[in-house]
Protein backbone atom coordinates (compact mmCIF):
# COMPACT_ATOMS: atom_id res chain seq x y z
CA UNK A 1 0.00 0.00 0.00
CA UNK A 2 1.04 3.57 -0.56
CA UNK A 3 3.19 4.91 2.19
CA UNK A 4 0.62 7.74 2.81
CA UNK A 5 -3.27 7.72 2.78
CA UNK A 6 -3.00 11.18 0.89
CA UNK A 7 0.70 11.94 -0.78
CA UNK A 8 1.21 15.94 -1.45
CA UNK A 9 3.64 15.06 -5.26
CA UNK A 10 2.48 11.82 -7.31
CA UNK A 11 4.78 11.54 -10.78
CA UNK A 12 2.95 9.34 -13.29
CA UNK A 13 5.53 7.85 -16.25
CA UNK A 14 4.55 6.69 -19.11
CA UNK A 15 6.66 8.59 -22.07
CA UNK A 16 5.37 6.84 -25.41
CA UNK A 17 4.25 6.45 -27.37
CA UNK A 18 1.58 8.74 -28.58
CA UNK A 19 -1.48 6.78 -28.60
CA UNK A 20 -0.24 4.52 -25.16
CA UNK A 21 -0.13 8.25 -23.72
CA UNK A 22 -3.83 8.86 -24.70
CA UNK A 23 -5.30 5.64 -23.50
CA UNK A 24 -2.95 6.18 -20.27
CA UNK A 25 -5.15 9.12 -19.13
CA UNK A 26 -7.83 6.74 -17.17
CA UNK A 27 -4.84 6.32 -14.72
CA UNK A 28 -4.34 10.15 -14.38
CA UNK A 29 -8.11 10.39 -13.31
CA UNK A 30 -8.31 7.39 -11.39
CA UNK A 31 -5.03 9.14 -9.37
CA UNK A 32 -6.76 12.13 -8.96
CA UNK A 33 -9.87 11.13 -7.74
CA UNK A 34 -8.25 8.74 -5.53
CA UNK A 35 -6.22 11.93 -4.23
CA UNK A 36 -7.77 14.97 -5.01
CA UNK A 37 -5.68 17.41 -3.25
CA UNK A 38 -2.41 15.88 -4.85
CA UNK A 39 -0.15 17.36 -7.24
CA UNK A 40 -0.47 14.47 -10.30
CA UNK A 41 3.23 14.82 -12.67
CA UNK A 42 3.30 13.39 -16.08
CA UNK A 43 6.67 12.50 -16.99
CA UNK A 44 6.36 12.18 -21.33
CA UNK A 45 8.02 13.14 -24.18
CA UNK A 46 8.49 16.00 -24.94
CA UNK A 47 6.81 15.90 -28.52
CA UNK A 48 3.79 14.01 -26.82
CA UNK A 49 3.25 16.39 -24.25
CA UNK A 50 0.56 18.57 -26.07
CA UNK A 51 -1.88 15.41 -25.96
CA UNK A 52 -2.31 15.72 -21.90
CA UNK A 53 -0.91 18.90 -20.96
CA UNK A 54 -4.19 20.61 -20.63
CA UNK A 55 -6.32 17.85 -18.43
CA UNK A 56 -7.30 19.19 -15.99
CA UNK A 57 -6.21 16.59 -13.63
CA UNK A 58 -2.64 17.22 -14.39
CA UNK A 59 -0.56 19.20 -12.47
CA UNK A 60 2.92 19.85 -14.41
CA UNK A 61 4.14 18.12 -17.65
CA UNK A 62 7.79 16.95 -17.12
CA UNK A 63 9.15 16.37 -20.60
CA UNK A 64 11.75 14.07 -21.62
CA UNK A 65 13.50 14.85 -25.33
CA UNK A 66 13.90 11.53 -26.08
CA UNK A 67 14.96 12.60 -29.68
CA UNK A 68 18.15 14.82 -28.21
CA UNK A 69 19.27 12.68 -25.73
CA UNK A 70 18.93 9.30 -27.20
CA UNK A 71 22.64 10.22 -28.55
CA UNK A 72 23.90 10.90 -24.81
CA UNK A 73 26.42 8.40 -24.92
CA UNK A 74 28.45 9.38 -28.16
CA UNK A 75 28.07 13.37 -26.68
CA UNK A 76 29.30 14.46 -23.74
CA UNK A 77 27.09 17.55 -23.57
CA UNK A 78 24.36 15.60 -23.84
CA UNK A 79 25.24 13.20 -21.39
CA UNK A 80 25.39 15.84 -18.79
CA UNK A 81 22.07 17.16 -19.91
CA UNK A 82 20.66 13.56 -19.21
CA UNK A 83 22.51 13.79 -16.21
CA UNK A 84 20.30 16.77 -14.93
CA UNK A 85 17.24 15.43 -15.91
CA UNK A 86 17.82 12.37 -13.77
CA UNK A 87 18.89 14.86 -10.99
CA UNK A 88 15.93 17.18 -11.56
CA UNK A 89 13.60 14.49 -11.52
CA UNK A 90 15.26 13.42 -7.60
CA UNK A 91 14.62 17.15 -6.64
CA UNK A 92 10.88 16.62 -6.91
CA UNK A 93 10.67 14.42 -3.94
CA UNK A 94 7.97 12.47 -4.92
CA UNK A 95 5.79 10.66 -2.52
CA UNK A 96 5.31 8.06 -5.14
CA UNK A 97 6.09 6.97 -8.62
CA UNK A 98 3.92 5.22 -10.63
CA UNK A 99 5.91 3.61 -13.90
CA UNK A 100 2.88 2.72 -16.51
CA UNK A 101 5.26 2.42 -19.41
CA UNK A 102 7.38 -0.73 -17.68
CA UNK A 103 10.58 -0.44 -19.81
CA UNK A 104 14.01 -0.25 -19.00
CA UNK A 105 14.04 3.86 -19.41
CA UNK A 106 11.07 4.15 -17.82
CA UNK A 107 12.69 1.79 -15.04
CA UNK A 108 15.06 4.16 -14.77
CA UNK A 109 12.92 7.15 -14.47
CA UNK A 110 11.23 5.58 -11.59
CA UNK A 111 14.74 4.61 -9.71
CA UNK A 112 16.48 8.18 -10.54
CA UNK A 113 13.72 10.03 -8.43
CA UNK A 114 14.87 8.52 -5.14
CA UNK A 115 10.76 8.33 -4.07
CA UNK A 116 10.59 5.78 -1.11
CA UNK A 117 7.73 4.09 -3.00
CA UNK A 118 8.02 3.40 -6.40
CA UNK A 119 5.91 1.04 -8.25
CA UNK A 120 5.57 -0.96 -12.07
CA UNK A 121 4.28 -4.34 -13.30
CA UNK A 122 6.02 -7.12 -12.18
CA UNK A 123 6.12 -8.26 -15.86
CA UNK A 124 7.92 -5.02 -17.19
CA UNK A 125 10.58 -5.48 -19.44
CA UNK A 126 14.81 -4.56 -19.61
CA UNK A 127 15.04 -4.97 -16.32
CA UNK A 128 12.59 -2.27 -15.24
CA UNK A 129 11.52 -3.52 -12.18
CA UNK A 130 15.02 -2.76 -10.60
CA UNK A 131 13.29 0.88 -10.65
CA UNK A 132 11.02 -0.15 -7.95
CA UNK A 133 10.27 -0.59 -4.33
CA UNK A 134 6.89 -2.07 -5.46
CA UNK A 135 6.36 -5.19 -7.95
CA UNK A 136 2.41 -5.73 -8.91
CA UNK A 137 1.86 -8.86 -10.70
CA UNK A 138 -1.24 -8.16 -13.38
CA UNK A 139 -3.90 -11.36 -13.64
CA UNK A 140 -2.71 -12.77 -16.38
CA UNK A 141 -6.71 -12.68 -17.60
CA UNK A 142 -6.88 -8.70 -17.96
CA UNK A 143 -5.46 -8.24 -21.36
CA UNK A 144 -6.33 -5.11 -22.47
CA UNK A 145 -3.29 -2.26 -22.01
CA UNK A 146 -5.44 -0.05 -20.30
CA UNK A 147 -6.86 -2.36 -17.54
CA UNK A 148 -3.70 -3.62 -16.97
CA UNK A 149 -2.55 -0.04 -16.12
CA UNK A 150 -5.10 0.47 -13.91
CA UNK A 151 -4.55 -3.02 -12.53
CA UNK A 152 -1.76 -1.55 -11.20
CA UNK A 153 -3.05 1.04 -9.79
CA UNK A 154 -5.97 -0.93 -7.92
CA UNK A 155 -3.54 -2.86 -5.87
CA UNK A 156 -2.88 -0.30 -4.09
CA UNK A 157 -6.63 0.61 -3.45
CA UNK A 158 -7.00 3.00 -5.92
CA UNK A 159 -10.23 2.75 -7.57
CA UNK A 160 -10.29 2.59 -11.62
CA UNK A 161 -12.10 5.51 -13.54
CA UNK A 162 -12.20 4.58 -16.91
CA UNK A 163 -12.24 8.00 -18.00
CA UNK A 164 -10.53 8.58 -21.49
CA UNK A 165 -11.63 12.29 -22.09
CA UNK A 166 -8.59 14.17 -24.02
CA UNK A 167 -8.38 17.92 -23.67
CA UNK A 168 -7.45 20.41 -26.22
CA UNK A 169 -5.97 24.03 -25.81
CA UNK A 170 -7.55 27.03 -27.08
CA UNK A 171 -4.83 28.04 -29.65
CA UNK A 172 -5.45 24.39 -31.69
CA UNK A 173 -9.58 24.76 -31.49
CA UNK A 174 -8.84 28.67 -32.56
CA UNK A 175 -6.23 27.05 -35.67
CA UNK A 176 -8.63 24.58 -36.86
CA UNK A 177 -11.66 26.77 -37.13
CA UNK A 178 -9.26 28.84 -39.44
CA UNK A 179 -8.35 25.89 -41.44
CA UNK A 180 -11.45 24.56 -41.75
CA UNK A 181 -13.05 27.42 -42.16
CA UNK A 182 -10.66 28.40 -45.26
CA UNK A 183 -10.96 24.95 -46.80
CA UNK A 184 -14.98 25.40 -46.79
CA UNK A 185 -15.49 22.73 -44.18
CA UNK A 186 -16.81 24.64 -41.38
CA UNK A 187 -20.19 23.82 -41.48
CA UNK A 188 -19.50 20.30 -43.98
CA UNK A 189 -19.23 16.80 -42.34
CA UNK A 190 -15.79 15.49 -43.16
CA UNK A 191 -13.95 12.25 -42.43
CA UNK A 192 -10.45 12.30 -41.08
CA UNK A 193 -7.91 9.44 -42.72
CA UNK A 194 -4.57 8.13 -40.95
CA UNK A 195 -3.35 6.15 -43.28
CA UNK A 196 0.06 5.33 -41.79
CA UNK A 197 1.66 3.84 -38.86
CA UNK A 198 5.42 3.09 -37.83
CA UNK A 199 5.26 -0.56 -38.40
CA UNK A 200 4.30 -1.19 -42.36
CA UNK A 201 2.79 -4.70 -40.89
CA UNK A 202 -0.06 -2.37 -39.05
CA UNK A 203 -0.70 -0.49 -42.56
CA UNK A 204 -3.79 -1.27 -44.78
CA UNK A 205 -2.71 -0.89 -48.18
CA UNK A 206 -3.24 2.81 -49.32
CA UNK A 207 -5.21 1.98 -52.27
CA UNK A 208 -8.29 0.67 -50.05
CA UNK A 209 -8.26 3.53 -48.35
CA UNK A 210 -8.94 5.15 -51.27
CA UNK A 211 -11.62 2.75 -52.17
CA UNK A 212 -13.00 3.48 -48.79
CA UNK A 213 -12.79 6.80 -48.63
CA UNK A 214 -14.80 6.80 -52.32
CA UNK A 215 -17.76 5.51 -50.44
CA UNK A 216 -17.84 8.32 -47.97
CA UNK A 217 -19.68 10.01 -49.90
CA UNK A 218 -23.19 7.39 -50.37
CA UNK A 219 -22.98 8.61 -46.50
CA UNK A 220 -23.12 11.88 -46.97
CA UNK A 221 -19.51 12.47 -46.20
CA UNK A 222 -17.85 14.41 -49.48
CA UNK A 223 -14.67 15.80 -47.88
CA UNK A 224 -12.14 14.30 -45.86
CA UNK A 225 -8.72 14.98 -44.44
CA UNK A 226 -5.50 13.39 -44.55
CA UNK A 227 -2.69 13.11 -41.50
CA UNK A 228 0.46 11.77 -41.21
CA UNK A 229 4.11 12.86 -40.16
CA UNK A 230 6.66 14.41 -42.48
CA UNK A 231 8.36 11.12 -43.77
CA UNK A 232 5.28 9.70 -44.18
CA UNK A 233 4.03 11.41 -47.01
CA UNK A 234 5.01 8.50 -50.03
CA UNK A 235 3.13 6.35 -48.15
CA UNK A 236 0.25 8.44 -47.71
CA UNK A 237 0.47 9.45 -51.87
CA UNK A 238 -1.37 6.51 -53.15
CA UNK A 239 -4.84 8.27 -51.59
CA UNK A 240 -4.53 10.88 -53.66
CA UNK A 241 -3.65 8.91 -56.28
CA UNK A 242 -6.80 6.53 -56.37
CA UNK A 243 -9.21 8.57 -54.74
CA UNK A 244 -12.41 9.33 -57.79
CA UNK A 245 -15.28 10.89 -55.69
CA UNK A 246 -14.28 12.45 -52.57
CA UNK A 247 -12.72 15.39 -52.55
CA UNK A 248 -9.52 15.35 -50.29
CA UNK A 249 -7.51 17.38 -48.08
CA UNK A 250 -3.97 17.00 -47.40
CA UNK A 251 -2.28 17.71 -44.24
CA UNK A 252 0.62 15.08 -44.17
CA UNK A 253 3.47 16.45 -42.27
CA UNK A 254 1.63 19.45 -41.58
CA UNK A 255 -0.21 19.29 -38.27
CA UNK A 256 0.92 19.27 -34.83
CA UNK A 257 -0.63 17.25 -31.86
CA UNK A 258 -2.72 19.52 -30.81
CA UNK A 259 -4.00 20.60 -34.15
CA UNK A 260 -4.79 16.86 -35.23
CA UNK A 261 -6.89 16.33 -32.07
CA UNK A 262 -8.60 19.80 -32.83
CA UNK A 263 -9.40 18.22 -36.35
CA UNK A 264 -10.62 14.87 -34.94
CA UNK A 265 -12.68 16.62 -32.64
CA UNK A 266 -14.97 17.80 -35.61
CA UNK A 267 -14.66 15.00 -37.84
CA UNK A 268 -17.91 12.96 -38.81
CA UNK A 269 -15.82 9.98 -38.68
CA UNK A 270 -12.15 9.10 -38.05
CA UNK A 271 -10.28 6.09 -40.39
CA UNK A 272 -6.97 4.52 -39.38
CA UNK A 273 -4.67 1.98 -39.08
CA UNK A 274 -3.70 0.70 -35.37
CA UNK A 275 -2.28 3.85 -35.00
CA UNK A 276 -2.07 6.97 -32.62
CA UNK A 277 -5.32 8.69 -34.18
CA UNK A 278 -7.27 5.62 -33.37
CA UNK A 279 -6.74 6.03 -29.83
CA UNK A 280 -6.90 9.83 -29.75
CA UNK A 281 -10.37 9.49 -31.55
CA UNK A 282 -10.89 7.50 -28.50
CA UNK A 283 -10.47 9.73 -26.19
CA UNK A 284 -12.38 12.50 -27.94
CA UNK A 285 -15.22 10.82 -28.60
CA UNK A 286 -15.66 10.52 -32.54
CA UNK A 287 -16.83 7.64 -34.42
CA UNK A 288 -13.95 5.50 -35.68
CA UNK A 289 -13.42 2.24 -38.17
CA UNK A 290 -9.74 1.14 -37.24
CA UNK A 291 -8.35 -1.61 -39.05
CA UNK A 292 -5.92 -4.39 -37.74
CA UNK A 293 -3.68 -6.62 -39.06
CA UNK A 294 -1.25 -8.80 -36.95
CA UNK A 295 -1.21 -6.75 -33.70
CA UNK A 296 -4.29 -7.86 -31.12
CA UNK A 297 -7.26 -5.17 -30.49
CA UNK A 298 -7.88 -7.26 -27.40
CA UNK A 299 -4.91 -5.94 -25.77
CA UNK A 300 -3.71 -2.85 -28.07
CA UNK A 301 -7.36 -1.73 -29.76
CA UNK A 302 -9.49 1.12 -29.28
CA UNK A 303 -10.48 0.92 -25.61
CA UNK A 304 -14.62 -0.07 -25.73
CA UNK A 305 -14.36 0.84 -28.97
CA UNK A 306 -14.44 -3.36 -30.41
CA UNK A 307 -17.58 -2.81 -33.01
CA UNK A 308 -15.45 -0.15 -34.55
CA UNK A 309 -12.70 -2.85 -35.53
CA UNK A 310 -12.05 -4.33 -39.15
CA UNK A 311 -9.79 -6.90 -38.88
CA UNK A 312 -8.81 -10.69 -40.87
CA UNK A 313 -10.88 -13.42 -39.62
CA UNK A 314 -8.72 -15.82 -37.52
CA UNK A 315 -5.33 -13.47 -37.82
CA UNK A 316 -1.79 -14.59 -36.01
CA UNK A 317 -1.53 -12.19 -33.50
CA UNK A 318 1.69 -11.24 -31.73
CA UNK A 319 4.15 -11.93 -34.42
CA UNK A 320 4.32 -8.17 -35.86
CA UNK A 321 7.93 -7.42 -34.35
CA UNK A 322 9.09 -10.03 -36.38
CA UNK A 323 8.01 -8.90 -39.74
CA UNK A 324 7.51 -5.74 -39.48
CA UNK A 325 7.15 -5.01 -43.25
CA UNK A 326 5.22 -7.69 -44.41
CA UNK A 327 1.10 -6.80 -45.34
CA UNK A 328 0.38 -9.61 -45.57
CA UNK A 329 -2.21 -10.31 -42.81
CA UNK A 330 -3.54 -6.33 -42.90
CA UNK A 331 -3.67 -6.91 -46.76
CA UNK A 332 -6.58 -9.79 -46.15
CA UNK A 333 -8.93 -6.96 -44.61
CA UNK A 334 -11.11 -6.22 -47.89
CA UNK A 335 -12.33 -2.94 -49.12
CA UNK A 336 -16.03 -5.08 -48.70
CA UNK A 337 -15.83 -5.82 -45.52
CA UNK A 338 -14.55 -2.57 -44.15
CA UNK A 339 -17.39 -0.55 -45.86
CA UNK A 340 -19.56 -3.00 -44.18
CA UNK A 341 -17.88 -1.89 -40.86
CA UNK A 342 -18.11 1.39 -41.95
CA UNK A 343 -22.29 1.54 -42.60
CA UNK A 344 -22.47 -0.25 -38.81
CA UNK A 345 -20.26 2.32 -37.50
CA UNK A 346 -21.99 5.36 -39.21
CA UNK A 347 -25.51 4.14 -38.09
CA UNK A 348 -24.38 3.83 -34.29
CA UNK A 349 -23.32 6.51 -31.77
CA UNK A 350 -20.09 6.70 -30.67
CA UNK A 351 -18.90 5.02 -27.46
CA UNK A 352 -18.54 6.66 -24.38
CA UNK A 353 -15.35 8.05 -23.22
CA UNK A 354 -16.00 7.66 -19.37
Amino acid sequence: MPPAESPKHVLLIRPSALGDVARTVPALVSMHRAWPEARIDWLVRDDFAEAIVHHPALHTVIPFARRRLRSWWRNPKVATELLRFLRDLKGHYYDIVYDLQGLGRSGLFTWATGSPYRVGPADARELATMGYTRRVKIDSAITHTVDRMLAVLEADGIPPVRDMRLHIGAESRRWAERYLGGQGLDETPYALIAPTAKWLCKCWPAERFAELADTLVLHGIEHAIVVGAPHEKQQAAPIFEHTKRITLHDRVGQTGIGQLMALIERAAIVLSNDSAAAHLAVGLGRRLLCVFGPTDPASVGPYRYDTSVVRPEGADVGRYRAAPKDQSVIARVSVDQAHAALQRVLAEPPAPVH
